[in-house]
């Protein structure tokens, strides 16, 4: 846990006034010239960015989610795979950084307001790093100095989720408070409103963990910090200056924000932005494209069937719904759709460009959201497209939850939050008022105990406004919908076999799917698809000579377990060996 500031030599010398080019270089800087030194603060400071994903991860969040059919799964929900001899994240040396940098933020060289500022920097990214610990493990040691080697703490055990949470929530107030930085032209650092917007997330996270995991006993405390989300989310609303952006239209807009070299700052609030000068580039391209690269992560059906008609209707509304083909399934829905998957109209550099099965998709609905248009891009860690962390669009959604939680949410709270967002995406049917039906696809597929038609569709928005961006499976655990993870792995249509297939309708076939003896003749552009099924293939269909792609179907390995343990990850077996206070999960 031990970790010592050094500043490279060079870039001190830049930033401390007293250093002179003509001195003998050092190898560090001496802990009073940091912290007497407003630049010191700020080049300090810059070291708690490292825990943000970074332009090469941050798309990435998603690779486990109900959602998504992949080529080899993650062995937290393999049987068997994962256990407390190979888990991690019980690693603690950014807390040490910044608990350093409080402790020792106090000279009166000077200003207050200045250190404060810092300080609550400091403290939002003690938030930070413990929010992702509290949900990965739940109860965890509060640690609020750098600890010594003699320090008892070394050997503390778990402190319980309340105490952590108060503690969370105290470095939040006090981050709101205390930044001063409220807008930033880059998008790349932290502002007052990333801490609200980041206080409204952990207290929604926290309250409907509260409310839906009845087995802590906290279910009566889960209100208060659902008020706490939407009134950090209102302020956010109110008085930031952010809004939707809609400048690209409705066909570009929503993707914009996740392919632009620079943030949109409009609506993004924070990002991890590559720099092609200093070699920081993406692998986003290389993850979503490759067939070698990365898991082929594909959408699924059910996952798909959730965007809406343009009209506000639901899809799944349609007879004999899953048995429409992909062409005809893409038309007149959510503008998301098409700018989240290749859908029908889809090009690479001018070249219409159909679902690729050739190694890489497995159902047919394969994501575009981050990956740029240019196939340069494919072959390796070149994507120049910022990467957004916090944008305004999760304020909405959260404040919108918070309240349909409570039973709070109002006709206006509606239009001006799943209504903007809905417009944005081109639908224009149930934009000013609250809905009053239950759909009963979104409910028996995915909330079956969830009666509240504003909630469901509050909910419907959620997952549709968020995919791919590292929410889901926080959001399935905070719902207690793990289950979820085992939702069938299901993708387009296939009305019949041996049947060339033109997806996209642009005058070239794009597959064939087959059982048996491979399909000869084919032209270039058709790529044959075995629908055998078992451990074979893997690939199969719903029917015998027609139905939907199948993928891992019937998969015996892929398992949430019933004792519900993957709510909580295991501590590391040789973290429980070094300090014998800390106590399991359940089940591991």
């Amino acid at each position: 846990m031990k970790r010592q500031l050094i500043i490279p030599f060079a870039s001190a010398c830049l930033l401390f006034s007293a250093c002179s080019m003509d001195e003998i270089p050092q190898a560090s800087v001496d802990k009073e010239t940091v912290f007497s030194n407003e630049k010191g603060l700020e080049t300090y400071s810059y070291s708690f960015y490292n825990m943000l994903p970074s332009v090469d991860d941050g798309f990435r969040q998603d690779a486990m989610c109900d959602y998504g059919a992949v080529g080899n799964y993650d062995d937290f929900i393999r049987r068997g795979a994962y256990s407390p001899d190979v888990s991690t994240g019980w690693d603690w040396g950014d807390l040490r950084n910044i608990n350093y940098f409080i402790e020792n933020c106090t000279s009166d060289a000077i200003d207050e307001s200045v250190r404060n500022d810092y300080i609550g920097l400091a403290r939002f990214f003690r938030a930070y790093f413990y929010y992702e610990k509290l949900v990965r493990f739940g109860d965890v040691p509060w640690i609020d100095h750098p600890l010594g080697v003699d320090d008892e703490l070394l050997y503390a055990p778990r402190d319980p989720r309340t105490v952590v949470v108060q503690h969370m929530l105290e470095d939040l107030d006090f981050a709101c408070q205390h930044i001063s930085r409220t807008s930033d032209e880059t998008g790349s650092l932290v502002t007052k409103w990333v801490a609200y917007a980041f206080k409204s997330r952990v207290c929604l996270f926290e309250g409907t963990f509260r409310k839906y995991h009845t087995e802590l006993g906290l279910a009566d405390t889960a209100n208060e910090l659902l008020q706490q989300a939407a009134d950090a989310a209102q302020t956010v609303m109110n008085e930031s200056g952010y809004s939707i952006y809609t400048g690209a239209g409705e066909d570009a807009s929503f993707r914009s924000l996740f392919i632009s070299n620079s943030p949109v700052t409009s609506e993004v609030m924070l990002a991890s932005v590559a720099d092609e000068g200093l070699g920081v580039l993406g692998e986003a391209n290389w993850w979503w494209t490759s067939g070698t690269y990365g898991p082929r992560f594909s959408m699924i059906r059910s996952f798909i069937n959730l965007f809406l008609m343009t009209d506000g209707t639901p899809f799944t509304d349609k007879p004999n719904h899953e048995q429409i083909e992909f062409y005809d399934e893409c038309q007149n829905r959510d503008k998301r759709l098409a700018q989240t998957i290749r859908t029908p109209g889809y090009t690479r550099n001018g070249v219409p460009t159909a679902p690729n099965f050739n190694g890489y998709s497995y159902t047919g609905y394969q994501p575009i959201k981050y990956s740029l248009d240019d196939p340069y891009y494919d072959g390796g860690p070149f994507n120049t497209n910022a990467i957004p962390i916090f944008r305004y669009a999760e304020v909405l959604l959260n404040y919108a939850e918070a309240k349909a939680e409570m039973g709070t949410l109002t006709d206006d709270d509606w239009a001006n939050t799943i209504g903007v967002l809905r417009a944005r995406a081109g639908i224009t049917g149930g934009l000013s008022t609250k809905p009053t039906k239950v759909d009963k696809y979104l409910q028996e597929t995915y909330f079956p105990d969830i009666n509240d038609p504003v909630l469901l569709e509050v909910r419907r928005e959620r997952s549709v406004e968020l995919a791919l961006e590292g929410f889901r499976f926080t959001d399935l655990l905070r719902w207690k919908r793990g289950e979820l993870m085992m939702m069938r792995w299901t993708g387009i249509y296939v009305p019949a076999l041996n049947v060339q297939m033109d997806l996209d309708h642009d005058g070239t076939t794009d597959v064939i799917f087959y059982k048996g003896e491979t399909p000869t003749g084919l032209p270039a552009s058709c790529t044959p698809i075995s629908v055998a099924g078992g451990s074979e293939t893997r690939q199969g269909l719903t029917g015998t000579n027609s139905g939907n792609l199948t993928w891992y179907d019937n998969d015996p390995d892929r398992i949430w377990y019933d004792d519900d343990r993957q709510y909580y990850y295991p501590i590391p077996k040789n973290s429980i060996t070094l300090n014998q206070n800390l106590e399991q999960n359940p089940g591991w």
